[in-house]
This record gives structure tokens, C-alpha cells and sequence, in this order.
């Protein structure tokens, strides 16, 4: 991975602001990315940041979580219990559309002579504003601002305000607001723009052949449209509506025509000089799996009629009051580091954005803000985001457990599939059926089992949430113990132990292979939770406990077969170079030579075929340092030290899900610089495009990351089971850094400096935490301040790389090679050339 040491934006475009994203120059280069770190979104609608106008931009996305069309997945070679029916996010109908005219003259953001440009992307108001002046051919200055918002408060609610003045003459302005179908009409002004590239990249969304919207209803009256859809083949159901207001002292006329895929509300405007001309727009969506479109219909009237009975502001207002609130929960203050601090509020403010109003949906891996990944839900929810939830928002934790709760029939016909008992979540998905064509890093990847009860587990410990065992989320360790015990095996080999072959783990670059590592760590610890929540249930709610019995026909020897197979699970470890090998047979394959792969070459899945790829050493992400991080009391301190110079040398970072990880486990065995390059990595990883796709949308699990390289890898916050403890780990230039965790009900705040720990309590009852070993008990009365003799340790020695590594002996006496498979590629390239 190329590291970054310093921030990576233009500032002389990008000024830095902590409170926003602000951009003083346009630039149509790099609009795909722009349009991605400018949207707006709730967690259920989601925006991007396009021209009002809505032309010339890269990727004119309108998204809604779940909203998705299924098709069939046609494999070359077929198998049985191979994945169906793929399942895509669809681009709905684009109500950002307002196209503007002055004397005939189109404004296209792309062509204008522009004087000036600023937009901006308010973290506390949740606004995205712009500011144009504009000159037009015959000379005319025009200045066009607008406000966006996409409500955090009615999750069906966004609204536009679009502002003209013509500064210096009198004009004629037609303004033109739309809806637009692009997924299916779309849009003859974008036709010849630069659309997604057309490089092979398996982590953009499936393109349609066919239509996808079939128009149900479109209707006008007054200022207001309304159209009604049907998806061909999931058969999901969406109702756009619009609602516009006009103010202006000017004279002015308008009119409305509709069909299938586009509705039109112009207004045109003789406009005096200097007189502002400011149309509102409201625009609402519904959805459902099944509702009539009509009803969807009359659903966008209703939310219409009540945004009508309150003036524009007051949205802006209880937007800004949300936000008042979340960030009293959220926020996290770097002293003395205002670009960072700018892009870690940036990041925050994602993470509302794509859980707010979730509600009875997942968090998809790009959240509402782009088409990347097909809008699937993968384990990046579970591992990257739950933790900053369960901290500082459990309920919306609770409703993403929940979710996954509602997919626990379609878990369990899933591991029957597979010929298991239990269940087997599916790896990527929207409707909970498996999505993954590809089963050796798709399906095999049994880990999202364990990965979900570890979401579970840590929100149920955190908040005390046992009611929400009692209503079926004890099933779900349950039934992944079951898959656990069933999938795995005993071997006796002196002494008995318990084996999981077959899987792949988090690292891609490695696929089916026994006793992974983490698959293994995390199935032990989703045993002992299953065994433990199972106990509890008994003990404290035994009227809940005889129903989960009856309901999931549980024994207590089954029960005790969890207990044996997780204390007799194999956990690889190498005695010889004193490491955990990733898995059973990692240490007897060669090196990837890493230091001398070009960078044309990276990532790797875009130029090797995954055969050629598997038969190294080399990683697509942390795989055993992540274990480190989430079963980080089963390893020693020198293990943890060992473990991650080994594999560090090892990982590409090809994936965003990586850096964050090896950031917190670099900082607490010591290796600072280190943990500062991968943390500024993935800080700037969607702001400065470090992975060339951001385009496809936020890497919303990175996002989640660096809530945790924080709270987890510079405050040294642990909290297996339950118990909160911290072990900081300062950065030598910060000045202080501070957060808050919600445990139990209790809003903690941390203020961490270099030479102490203050925990003060802000809401709530008083906690006890731990310091390095040292109870503490933080009353509600007082902050309570802890001395730090140090910030751990600090280790000054290079990380070794794989150039280092190579030579090195096996317990066999073999000796370790590092290569590159190079040869093949270019003479690949050198016959594509010729031809």
C-alpha cells in the first residue's frame, strides 16, 4: 500500500474549514469523486453531489437503501447451491434535475464563463450549498445560489431551494424543475459525457440490459408531479413527488407537462435587475416491496401536504437540531490539527448519512451514495460500523441487528444449501438471499456468521440490551454455534482438537483453506457467546429462556458441545518463527514480492488472475491483525508485536477496509509512525480518491474505521466482554484528543492529553472503567483525571518489508523465495500490443 504522510488535499481548492467541505474552484476532472464526497444522504435517500443542472456531471445518482432489481446470475460452469439471482441498487427517478435558461441561453456548468465558485458541505447544518456567478455570452452577470438538504428528521423528505439574480441587467429566466428516469430514459444531455469507465472492475455494480422501471402512474396538478413505478423483475414498488413554490418580486408565468419518465414545472421569470428569483422544490420518495404504486402515490401527497404546512426553514432547522444532537454524541476533537480535523468531522458526518434513517434496512457498503458494490450489504456493517453505533447511537445499532435478525429464515434455508445445520448468512446481499457469484471469496467467507454474533455480543455487553436477546437475537448465536459445530470436526492428534476447513477468511488473496486464523478465533468466540447469552436467558429471564428452548428445540448437551469445540479450537500457531500462520498451509507457499511489483500493477485483482495470486504470501487486507484487534485478550503482547511485522510486510491495502485496522494495531504494539501513515491513509482515502473509486461512492466501512483508529487505536479503548478499558496511545504531535462513548445509558466523555486521562460523565449514571489495569470509578458529580507516565510504547526500528523476509528458513530448514509473476504479464502485454 502506498502510504501517505502528510495531508493530501489541494488547499488553494479545498480550504480547510473543521466545520465543512469547502471547494472554490470547479474543476470537471475530477467530478465523479466530487459528486461522491458532496452528497447527501439519510441512510434511506441518498443524493450525489450533482449540478443542480443535471449536466456534465460524471455519475447522476438518485439512490434508496434496498431498492434494488434482481436478475439471473448466469455462472459459465454451474454447480449446485451456487448463488441465483444477483441483486442490483437501482438509480431512482433524479428529482435533482432544475435546468436554467437566461435570455435562451442554457446554463451548463461544464461550458460557462464562471467568475466564481464555492461550494460547501455543512457538517452541522447538513446542507450542501453552491454559489455561481456567471457571465453569460452577451455579457450578463448572473449569480445562482442553492441550498440542498436530505432530511435527517422524515427520512422521506428532501428539499431544494434555487436562487437567481441577474446582478447587473434586466433578463428572461425559464426555469425548468424535473423528475427524471435515468435508469431507464436517461438524459440526451448526458449522452456523450463521461460515464463509468468501462475498465473491468469487479467492485462496480452490474449494468441492466433491459428496462427496469415500469411506469405505473404519472400525474400533475398545480406545482406538483407525482410518478409511480414498478421494478420488472423484484417487483419493488417507488412513488417521486415534487412540490415547488415560487418567490420573486418579479412577473413570471408557469406551466407542467408529464409522461412516463420525465415531469417538467417551468416557471419563466422577467427578471428586473437585481430582483432575486428563488423557486423551492420538495421532493419525497416511497418505496416497498409490494405496495401498489398508487398508494406509494398517495403516501408522496401526504408528506407533501405536511411539508407544505410549515415555511421552507423550519426543515433547516430541525435539520440542525439533529445534528446539534448527534454531534454531541459523535464528535471527536483532534487539538491542533485542523486538516485532520476537518477530514475526521467529514467522516463522522458520512457515517450519519448512511445510518440515520436506516430503519428497518442494512447499511450498505456505499451507503445512498453511489452504485458501487450494487448496493449490497457485506460484514463491513457488522465490524466497521456497529462499534461507532453501539458507542453513540444504539438504537440505530440495534435496528441494523434487528435487520439481520429479519434475515435469519432466509440464514437458515441458506446453510441447508450448503448441507449445515444452523444458519449461514449470506456474504453480500440486499434481500438476504446470497448474491456472491464468485463462492471462493464470496460464500466461503463462513466468517460473516461470526463477524454478526461479535456485532451482537459487543452491542448487548455495551448497552445491557437483554430485552433485545429475549426477542430473538439469542437465535442468532444459536444458530451460527449450530453452523460452528456442525461445519467443524474433531482430530486427534495426542489430544483432540476442533478443526474449520474449507473457508476464507477476511484476506481475498487467500481463499479456501483450513483453520484460517481469524474464522477460527472468531468461531470460538462466537461459541463461548452462545454459551454465555444461553446461561444469562436461563438466569435472569427464565419465562424467555423455555421459549427459545421450545422455539429452537435446544438441549443442554448441545449447549456442551459448543463449550468443547471452542475450547479445543485449532488456532494455528508457528512455533518456529513464533507467529500465527493465517492458515494451516500460509507458511508453506512462497512470497509475493511486494517491493517490486510497479504501481501500474496495483491492485492486484485488476491485472492477476485469483489463481495466480493464491499461490502466494501476500494479502488483500489485515486478516490475523485483525483478529489482534477484535480477540485482542487471547494474544500476548509480543505475539501481537510478532504477528504484525510479519503480515504487515505482506498486505497490499488493495482493500480500504485494511489501513484502519493495522493503524490501531500498529499503535498498540508500539510502531507510531507506522500507525499515523495507515491512519492518514484511510482518513483521505475517499477525499484525496487513494483508491481510484471513489466515484462508485463513500467507503462507508472506512469511514467507520476511523471512528475506531481513534476511539480504539489512539485512545486505547478495549472493551471485552463488557468491561471498558483504555491503554492510549497519543500521537507524539497531537495535542489532545477527545470522545464519547454511550455505555449503559451514560454518555461518557474522554479527554485524552500526553500526560493524562480525564473521564468526565454527561448524561447519565456514573461508569467504572479501567486505566492500564486500575479500576476507575467516574461519578456524575466530577471528572475524574488518571496520570500517564507514557504513551506506550514507541518503536523506532523499520517495519521489515518483504524484501526483508525472503530467506528466511521454515521449520523444515526450506528457504523462503519472493518473486513477482511477471514474465507471463508482459509477454501478455507485448502480444496485445502487437496485435
Amino acid at each position: 500500500m502506498n502510504h501517505i504522510t502528510s495531508d493530501p488535499l489541494d488547499r488553494s481548492r479545498f480550504p480547510v474549514d473543521e466545520w465543512a467541505l469547502v471547494e472554490d474552484e470547479y474543476n470537471q476532472g475530477d467530478e465523479g469523486v466530487t459528486e461522491t464526497i458532496f452528497a447527501l444522504g439519510n441512510g434511506y435517500l441518498g443524493l450525489r453531489g450533482n449540478p443542480d443542472e443535471g449536466r456534465g456531471g460524471h455519475s447522476f445518482g438518485t439512490y434508496v437503501n434496498g431498492f434494488h432489481e434482481t436478475w439471473p446470475i448466469r455462472h459459465a460452469e454451474e454447480a449446485f447451491g451456487f448463488a441465483r439471482v444477483g441483486q442490483t441498487i437501482v438509480n431512482v427517478p433524479d428529482a435533482k434535475v432544475i435546468r436554467l435558461y437566461v435570455d435562451d441561453e442554457p446554463f451548463v456548468l461544464f461550458e460557462a464563463d464562471i467568475l466564481r465558485h464555492c461550494r460547501r458541505l455543512d457538517f452541522q447544518d447538513g446542507v450542501l450549498s453552491r454559489e455561481v456567478e456567471w457571465r453569460t455570452p452577451s455579457g450578463k452577470r448572473v449569480l445562482v445560489t442553492s441550498r440542498r438538504l436530505v432530511s435527517l428528521e422524515d427520512r422521506h423528505l428532501a428539499i431544494i431551494e434555487y436562487e437567481v439574480t441577474v446582478l447587473d441587467a434586466d433578463a428572461s429566466l425559464l426555469i425548468s424543475s424535473q423528475i427524471l428516469n435515468r435508469q431507464d430514459m436517461g438524459d440526451e444531455y448526458h449522452a456523450g459525457m463521461r460515464a463509468a469507465a468501462d475498465a473491468f472492475d469487479p467492485r462496480r455494480a452490474e449494468s441492466f440490459e433491459d428496462r427496469v422501471l415500469q411506469p405505473v402512474l404519472a400525474r400533475n396538478g398545480g406545482a406538483r408531479a407525482v410518478l409511480g413505478y414498478r421494478t420488472t423483475n423484484s417487483g419493488m414498488t417507488i412513488a417521486v413527488g415534487a412540490d415547488h413554490v415560487m418567490e420573486t418580486e418579479n412577473e413570471w408565468d408557469e406551466s407542467s407537462s408529464i409522461d412516463d419518465d420525465l415531469s417538467k414545472h417551468v416557471y419563466r421569470v422577467r427578471a428586473k435587475a437585481g430582483v432575486a428569483v428563488k423557486m423551492i422544490k420538495t421532493v419525497t420518495y416511497h418505496t416497498s416491496r409490494g405496495v401498489p404504486p398508487r398508494e406509494l402515490a398517495d403516501r408522496c401527497d401526504r408528506t407533501l401536504d405536511r411539508a407544505a404546512e410549515e415555511p421552507p426553514q423550519a426543515m433547516f432547522d430541525k435539520q440542525r437540531a439533529w445534528l446539534d444532537d448527534y454531534w454531541a454524541r459523535t464528535d471527536v476533537v483532534v487539538g491542533g490539527q485542523p486538516e485532520i480535523q476537518q477530514a475526521v468531522r467529514w467522516n463522522l458526518f458520512q457515517l450519519a448519512q448512511a445510518t440515520a434513517r436506516t430503519d428497518g434496512q442494512g447499511i450498505a457498503a456505499k451507503g445512498v451514495t453511489g452504485s458501487g458494490y450494487g448496493g449490497h450489504y457485506f460484514w463491513d456493517t457488522e465490524i466497521y460500523v456497529l462499534p461507532f453505533l453501539t458507542y453513540t447511537a444504539p438504537n440505530v445499532a440495534r435496528n441494523a441487528l434487528r435487520f439481520r435478525l429479519g434475515m435469519l429464515d432466509a440464514a437458515r434455508d441458506r446453510a441447508v444449501e450448503l448441507n449445515q445445520r444452523g444458519a449461514l448468512f449470506p456474504w453480500r446481499t440486499i434481500n438476504g438471499l446470497e448474491s456472491s457469484a464468485y463462492y471462493a471469496a464470496g460464500t466461503a467467507q463462513y466468517h460473516i456468521d461470526a463477524d454478526i454474533s461479535h456485532a451482537l455480543s459487543q452491542y448487548v455487553q455495551a448497552t445491557g440490551d437483554l430485552d433485545f436477546m429475549e426477542r430473538g437475537g439469542v437465535d442468532i448465536l444459536v444458530e451460527t454455534a449450530r453452523l460452528w459445530a456442525d461445519l467443524g470436526f474433531w482430530r486427534s492428534n495426542g489430544d483432540q482438537r476442533f478443526h474449520i476447513d474449507g473457508v476464507t477468511g477476511p484476506d481475498e488473496y487467500t481463499t479456501v483453506v483450513d483453520d484460517n486464523l481469524y474464522t477460527n478465533v472468531m468461531a470460538r468466540a462466537n461459541l463461548r457467546a452462545a454459551v454465555r447469552y444461553v446461561a444469562k436467558l436461563a438466569e435472569e429471564s427464565p419465562v424467555a429462556y423455555e421459549r427459545m428452548v421450545s422455539r429452537l428445540e435446544l438441549d443442554e448437551q448441545e449447549i456442551a458441545g459448543w463449550q468443547r469445540a471452542a475450547e479445543a479450537m485449532e488456532i494455528p500457531y508457528d512455533e518456529h518463527r513464533g507467529i500465527h500462520p493465517q492458515d494451516a498451509q500460509f507458511l508453506d507457499k512462497e512470497l509475493w514480492d511486494l517491493d517490486a511489483t510497479p504501481a501500474n500493477k496495483r491492485p492486484l485483482l485488476l491485472h492477476y488472475h485469483p489463481l495466480v495470486i493464491y499461490r502466494f504470501q501476500v494479502l488483500k487486507q489485515a486478516d490475523v491483525v485483525l483478529a489482534l484487534f477484535l480477540q485482542g485478550d487471547e494474544f500476548t503482547a509480543e505475539q501481537k508485536l510478532r504477528d504484525f511485522e510479519y503480515y504487515d510486510a505482506l498486505t497490499t491495502g488493495d482493500s480500504t477496509l485494511s489501513g484502519v485496522v493495522q493503524s490501531i494495531i500498529a499503535a498498540e504494539v508500539g510502531h507510531h509512525q507506522l500507525s499515523m501513515q495507515y491512519f492518514l491513509s484511510s482518513l483521505y482515502v475517499d477525499l484525496a480518491d487513494l483508491h481510484r473509486n471513489t466515484a462508485d461512492g463513500v467507503h462507508v466501512a472506512s469511514t467507520g474505521g476511523i471512528w475506531s483508529a481513534l476511539v480504539n487505536g489512539y485512545g486505547g479503548m478495549r472493551d471485552y466482554l463488557g468491561g471498558v478499558s483504555f491503554d492510549p496511545r497519543l500521537p507524539a504531535d497531537w495535542e489532545e484528543l477527545t470522545f464519547r462513548l454511550t455505555v449503559k445509558g451514560s454518555r461518557l466523555r474522554v479527554d485524552l492529553a500526553v500526560d493524562e486521562i480525564v473521564f468526565t460523565i454527561e448524561d447519565g449514571a456514573g461508569l467504572t472503567v479501567s486505566v492500564r489495569g486500575e479500576t476507575v470509578d467516574v461519578p456524575t458529580d466530577r471528572p475524574v483525571r488518571v496520570a500517564l507516565d507514557d504513551q506506550g510504547p514507541r518503536i523506532t526500528t523499520k517495519v521489515p518489508t518483504t524484501s526483508d523476509l525472503r530467506g528466511l528458513v521454515r521449520a523444515d530448514g526450506s528457504v523462503i523465495t519472493a518473486s513477482i509473476p511477471t514474465i507471463s504479464i508482459d509477454r501478455y502485454e507485448e502480444d496485445e500490443a502487437s496485435a
